[in-house]
Parts: C-alpha cells; sequence; structure tokens
C-alpha cells in the first residue's frame, strides 16, 4: 500500500530537483549574459548617461521646435545639437584663450624679468596665521621675482604638472560632452519610441499604478538638477566670466572656471568676485565711473544664483526643493558630477514611495477629534 506513495514521492523530489537545477542554471546564464553585456557596455557607460542627461534635459525645446518645423524629428534635434555645440564651444574659447594670453604673459614676464609685483602692504603681516610668510614671501618677488622663483622651483615644477593635468582633464570632460550632445541628437530623434520604452520599464518593474508616474517623476527631477544646479552654475560661470573679461581683471579664464565648479557644490560666487571688486578699486587704475559699473555688474552676477536657483530647481517635480537639492549634493559627494543626476533621481523615488506609504497608512486610520 506505501509502495505507490514512495515512488510518487521519490518521482515528486526527482521533478523538483530537475526543475530547481534548471531554474539555477538558467539563472546563472541570465547572470553571465548580464555580465558579459556590462563589459562590452562599460567604457561607453558615462558617455551614455550623459546623452541621456541631455536629451532627456533639451527633449521640450527639441519637441516645441519640431512642431515648429513640421514634426521633422531628425531636423530639429539637428539644429538643437549644433545650437548646443555654438553656445558650448564659444565661451569656452574666449575664456580659455584668455586663460592661455594671461599664462603666456606671466611666463614670459617670469622669464624676462619683466613682471612687476606690487609693494606689499604693511597691514599684511598681522593677517593671522599665514600674515608673515606672506608678506615676507610677497616682498621677496617684489625686490628680487627671479630669486624667489629659483628657490620655489621644485614646487612650481610640481605646481605647473598638476596644473597641465587639470587642463588635460578639463579638455577630455569637453570633447566627452561634445561626444554625449551628438548622441543626445540621436537619441532625441526618436525620442518618442525611446519614453515608451522606459516607461514600459518603470511599469514592468513597479506596476501599472505607479510605473508611469514614477517614470514622468524621474524625468522631472533629471531636468530640475540640469536646468537648477549645472545650468545655474554654467550661465552663473558665463556671466562672472564675461565682467572679468571686459573689465581687464587677470586670469579671467581661471576665476570663471571656479566659480562654475563653486556653482556646481552650492559654494557663493561671491568668493571670487569680491576680491575682483577691491582689485578694480585698487589696482586695476579704472576710472570711479568704470569701476563702479564693473563692480555692480560683478555683484549682481556673484548672487545671481539666488534669483535663478528658486526659479530652475525642482520645477515640476513633485517633490520638495530640499529633497532634490540634497540628493544631487549628496551623489556629487559619492560620484561626482554624474552622481549628482543619479542621487537627486534616486531621493525623489524614495521620497515619493515613502509619502505613498505614510499616505496609505494615514488613509486607514480614523482621524482623532481635535481637541
Amino acid at each position: 500500500m506505501n509502495e505507490p506513495r514512495e515512488v510518487d514521492l521519490q518521482t515528486t523530489t526527482r521533478t523538483a530537483a530537475s526543475l530547481l537545477m534548471d531554474v539555477l542554471i538558467r539563472a546563472g546564464l541570465v547572470v553571465a549574459l548580464a555580465l558579459l553585456c556590462y563589459g562590452v557596455f562599460a567604457p561607453f557607460l558615462t558617455l551614455i548617461a550623459w546623452s541621456v542627461i541631455l536629451a532627456v534635459t533639451l527633449y521640450p525645446m527639441h519637441q516645441s521646435l519640431a512642431r515648429r518645423l513640421g514634426d521633422r524629428q531628425g531636423l530639429a534635434a539637428t539644429l538643437v545639437v549644433l545650437a548646443g555645440i555654438v553656445l558650448l564651444l564659444a565661451p569656452t574659447v574666449v575664456l580659455m584663450s584668455s586663460f592661455g594670453d594671461t599664462v603666456r604673459n606671466l611666463v614670459h614676464g617670469v622669464q624676462n624679468n619683466t613682471l612687476q609685483v606690487p609693494t606689499p602692504r604693511d597691514n599684511v603681516a598681522q593677517w593671522p596665521l599665514v600674515g608673515e610668510r606672506l608678506f615676507a614671501v610677497w616682498s621677496q618677488a617684489h625686490s628680487d621675482l627671479p630669486a624667489l622663483v629659483q628657490s620655489m622651483q621644485p614646487k612650481l615644477g610640481e605646481l605647473a604638472r598638476k596644473a597641465l593635468t587639470v587642463v588635460a582633464g578639463i579638455g577630455s570632460a569637453l570633447l566627452l560632452l561634445l561626444a554625449a550632445l551628438i548622441v543626445a541628437g540621436i537619441v532625441m530623434a526618436y525620442g518618442r519610441a525611446g519614453a515608451r520604452a522606459m516607461r514600459a520599464i518603470f511599469v514592468r518593474i513597479i506596476g501599472p499604478a505607479r510605473g508611469a508616474e514614477f517614470a514622468a517623476l524621474s524625468t522631472a527631477t533629471i531636468r530640475a538638477v540640469a536646468q537648477g544646479v549645472l545650468g545655474v552654475a554654467f550661465i552663473q560661470a558665463i556671466l562672472v566670466g564675461v565682467c572679468l573679461l571686459v573689465a581687464g581683471v587677470p586670469w579671467a579664464g581661471v576665476l570663471a572656471g571656479i566659480v562654475l565648479v563653486l556653482g556646481i557644490v552650492q559654494v557663493p560666487a561671491v568668493i571670487v568676485t569680491l576680491p575682483a571688486i577691491v582689485w578694480l578699486w585698487t589696482s586695476s587704475g579704472q576710472s570711479t565711473g568704470s569701476a563702479t559699473a564693473f563692480s555692480v555688474l560683478l555683484f549682481v552676477a556673484g548672487l545671481a544664483d539666488n534669483v535663478l536657483k528658486p526659479l530652475m530647481l525642482g520645477r515640476g517635480v513633485d517633490a520638495p526643493m530640499p529633497v532634490i537639492l540634497i540628493g544631487a549634493l549628496g551623489g556629487l559627494a559619492t560620484a561626482g558630477i554624474l552622481g549628482m543626476f543619479v542621487g537627486a533621481t534616486l531621493l525623489a523615488l524614495g521620497y515619493q514611495i515613502f509619502m505613498g506609504w505614510v499616505d496609505a497608512g494615514a488613509a486607514n486610520t480614523p482621524e482623532a477629534p481635535l481637541t
């Protein structure tokens, strides 16, 4: 009587073991395929990520232009890419040219002993911590600059190597941005199919109830970060750089780059503009009227982010602006500029999931009477 049951149990066990083995083998093959795909895709990961970010950010402009061109998606994408290249290259060429001229004049002045360093003021020695040492170095630079350069030769060589590394990094970043802009144009040309695919992915992962909502939230968050952090920082750097260049402030290109970095990490640009204003009034030889005009322009440009950021950051996003800002800064500290978009998007999605859970609990809880 028990033999048929034992045979059925053994058959069931073997079948279950066979099915489990099939599942494990298939899962292993899927993981191996995913790893191989990632290995092939990894060299282009940063480029594709930036392309998607640029495409998502510029897509509303692309669609508006396409409607005016009779829904010609390819032509609209081409025009947007060409405009982006011009807007990116023109200020960069001007500022880098200013940087190159300044460095060339500095090197020429040091080599020919024609560089004049002004006499330090006596109160410089009274500055805390660094006053005496700075006063001594400044005085030596004023009286005998070649000897100071010779004594600091090892440090200057190391500093020059670091500067070359930074310049090479800036050049590589610009080339990457140009390539990403071109790829973004291709993505925008097929943007409708891409939007449907991304929406389908979110629906598949999260479910039909909130998949489309989370896809829209991710898109809006990327645009908010691009416009409210990078966009504002870039606009402010251009404004400050042009003002410095027109006012004849030395190292205008370098200072504009510093403003860009400060804007990205959310540090006020007045750290750069205020010393430039001081230089205008003390060392530039400007007339009172021009110094006043340039000072006002620099001061306004240094505070432009205070007006632009509330207007652009968090606009169209169903999440508070502090959540977006904290996510962007946390991502920046963790994974650089690209991490800003990832961090802001993840924190916005997490905020929405958490608030959805809170609202669901509140809906099932009877409201307590007010006392």
